[in-house]
């Protein structure tokens, strides 16, 4: 069986239908009680800004007004709200680098004055992402429904992570997904076009040909566009030859991996990609939990089954991973032992880059069966240590280097006077045991406070709510909705 070439298809299909068919705006209540509050002192707290430096600041006070840090241990105004932060320890929000967010859906056929048939509660859909300190994402199969979901965030209604958002070109088959082209000519205006659009990014996807891809890549650079995505197949045998400027960031691992699908996947073939990675100033989200996670289920359903989070996920999505899984459909000897192959391989691909100094970012491909937004970045940076990264390195990982590339530096990724109050507040110091970012005593969203009882209370209702629709929600009816 070519695994790598069904891997792809199962995630692309995953990332644009499953993971889209999300929670239903049915009987759902409308006001999730965002703040008025603007002022807020944060007493007594240990910073780690996660700067270069990275210098700890101990018993600190941190005053946050308008959304943003206005001092760092100097006084507090009248009439903030104190929050307490003795003991505790404050870190900017963490950035997942690889995601694919629920929106609307159409799932009957299209027709001129069809819209989407299928509609989701976008704080449902971003309270995971709230709830585990995730306070900014990369959307990485753009459609025009996450702007609109973007936008409610923006205007408040909606406590939720910032959004950056790449829409895909692909090639081959129109029905691969995403925008198909497979000319230099074409490929260049889906660029234009996405650009048009308001997009700042472009994902490459895996069908593109050499030529087209090559176009891509190009012509986003031309048109002020970074550019995310996989290695193309086209490139097997050549991989070097997709190292051209402006591909910035290889979204998986296993982009890897496939190039050599059928050779030995070694200490020297890892260090090879880095090197080239590191000549082309391309950087890499390692995405090691999505693999893992496949895994598990491909070997058995109870991996899905026995999940903490899997309340809180919509219960079509729950039935689909559960009675539908295409993962363990095609589960074999063979399959299992190469995706424990890829895990292996994977990890030294961590230690190799990070030797070679190619700078590393934290994404999860959260849309993947198994993969729960938010939680699953908790689960990505346990990995990333175990493969070999610090714990200061995994969250850098997830703070300021992921606020480089997508440069939005000037205003998140660290804890600095002047920028937005995208904070975790925790209870032990995740420097000492990167397992500590899971102990969360409150979270800043773009200034919004949401503390512990908050937290629990949202997904509490957000679990209370799945629970109650599973009979409703079915995956063999989904032509329905």
């Amino acid at each position: 069986m070519n695994y790598f070439k069904y891997l792809n298809f199962i995630i692309l299909l995953f990332a644009f239908t499953f993971y889209g068919c999300s929670n239903s705006t049915e009987n759902k209540p409308k006001d999730q009680g965002i703040q008025k509050q603007s002022l807020f002192a944060i007493k007594n707290v240990n910073i780690i800004p996660m700067t270069i430096e990275n210098n700890l600041i101990e018993n600190a006070t941190v005053v946050i007004e308008n959304k943003k840090i206005l001092s760092i241990n100097e006084s507090i105004p009248n009439g903030a709200k104190i929050i307490d932060g003795t003991g505790k320890w404050l870190i900017p929000g963490l950035i997942d680098m690889h995601v694919h967010t629920n929106a609307d859906l159409n799932f009957r056929e299209n027709s001129p004055t069809q819209g989407a048939t299928f509609f989701m509660d976008t704080q449902d859909v971003m309270t995971t992402y709230i709830a585990n300190g995730v306070t900014t994402i990369f959307e990485l199969g753009g459609r025009v429904e996450h702007f609109g979901q973007r936008n409610e965030i923006a205007k408040g209604k909606v406590i939720g992570p910032r959004m950056a958002i790449a829409p895909m070109i692909n090639g081959g088959d129109p029905n691969n997904g995403g925008r198909t082209v497979n000319t230099a000519s074409d490929a260049r205006q889906a660029v234009r076009s996405i650009k048009a659009e308001g997009y700042n990014f472009v994902k490459a996807y895996s069908s593109l040909n050499m030529e087209s891809f090559q176009a891509v890549v190009d012509e986003a650079q031309k048109q002020g566009l970074k550019v995310v995505g996989h290695i193309p197949d086209a490139f097997k045998g050549k991989t070097e030859k997709a190292f051209i400027s402006n591909f910035g960031l290889v979204a998986h691992a296993e982009e890897f991996s496939k190039q050599i699908r059928n050779q030995p996947k070694t200490k020297k073939e890892a260090q090879y990609f880095a090197q080239l990675s590191k000549e082309n100033n391309t950087w890499l989200t390692p995405n090691l939990i999505a693999i893992v996670k496949i895994r598990d289920q491909v070997q058995s359903l109870d991996s899905i089954a026995s999940m903490e989070s899997l309340k809180y996920v919509h219960p079509l999505l729950q039935d689909k991973w559960l009675h539908s899984n295409n993962y363990h459909k095609h589960s074999s000897p063979e399959f299992i032992n190469y995706l424990d192959s890829l895990i292996v391989f994977h990890k030294q691909m961590v230690v190799a880059f990070k030797e070679a100094g190619v700078p590393m970012v934290a994404g999860t491909d959260a849309g993947v069966s198994g993969v729960v937004t938010g939680f699953a970045l908790h689960d990505e940076l346990e990995l990333l240590v175990d493969a070999g990264l610090t714990n200061e390195e995994a969250l850098i990982s997830a703070t300021r280097l992921p606020s480089e590339w997508l440069k939005i530096n000037e205003i998140v990724g660290t804890i600095e006077v002047d920028k937005y109050a995208d904070l975790l507040l925790l209870d032990a110091n995740p420097l000492e045991n990167i397992q500590n970012t899971r102990k969360i005593s409150g979270v800043f969203a773009n200034g919004t406070w949401v503390d512990r009882n908050k937290i629990d209370k949202m997904l509490s209702e957000l679990a209370h709510w799945n629970t109650s629709m599973k009979e409703k929600y079915k995956w063999k009816n989904r032509r329905k909705y």
